[in-house]
This record gives C-alpha cells, structure tokens and sequence, in this order.
C-alpha cells in the first residue's frame, strides 16, 4: 500500500512542478524554478520508490495518465485555460484506463 502512497506522491509533485513551468519563463525567474526543480526530483524520487512494487509500465501509464489530467484541471481552474468537449471526453477515457488497469488488471502489482 505505501508503493501506491509514494506512487500518489509522484503524481503530485510532478503537477506541482509542471503548474509552475510557466512562472519560471525559461529558468529564468528564480523561485519558480526552484519549485520546478524541487518538484521534479521529488517526483522522480517517489516515482522510483513506487517501483519497487508496482511494475513501471503500470506505474508509469498511471503517473502520466493522472498527470495529464490534473495538470489540465489546474490550467483549467487556475489559469483560465479553456477545455472543449473533446477534452473533457479524452481526460474521461484517461480516467478510465487508469481505473481499469487498477481495478482489473494482474498487471497492476496487486
């Protein structure tokens, strides 16, 4: 259960440190891209953590699968970017697949 936890953690810090992408304007503007450097080795870190248990085609099609997803939300609800239906539609069939491959998979480390 905790490889799901630091998998989760991944996830998390990797949106964080891409939401903050933008502010850092190239690596220029300094704590933007602190945030964007603290955020990523975090993520990598858990995400290698996560591997340990969870296969990495399995843990890997997660962790992008839930990243593109809320970074859209966050570019959605922060950032005042707009989403069409077939947006909407396509991070549905994202959420899908990742509830697939944890509900039905033997792939899925669990």
């Amino acid at each position: 259960m905790k490889y799901w936890l630091f998998l989760a953690i991944a996830i998390f810090a990797e949106v964080l440190g891409t939401s903050a992408l933008k502010d850092a304007n190239g690596f220029t503007r300094l704590w933007p891209s602190v945030i964007v450097v603290v955020s990523y080795s975090v993520a990598f870190y858990f995400l290698s953590l996560s591997l340990k248990a969870i296969p990495v085609g399995i843990a890997y099609a997660i962790w992008a699968g839930l990243g593109v997803v809320l970074i859209t939300l966050v570019g959605w609800l922060a950032l005042g970017q707009k989403l069409d239906s077939a947006a909407v539609a396509g991070m549905g069939l994202i959420v899908a697949g990742v509830a697939v491959i944890n509900l039905f998979s033997s792939a899925g480390g669990h």
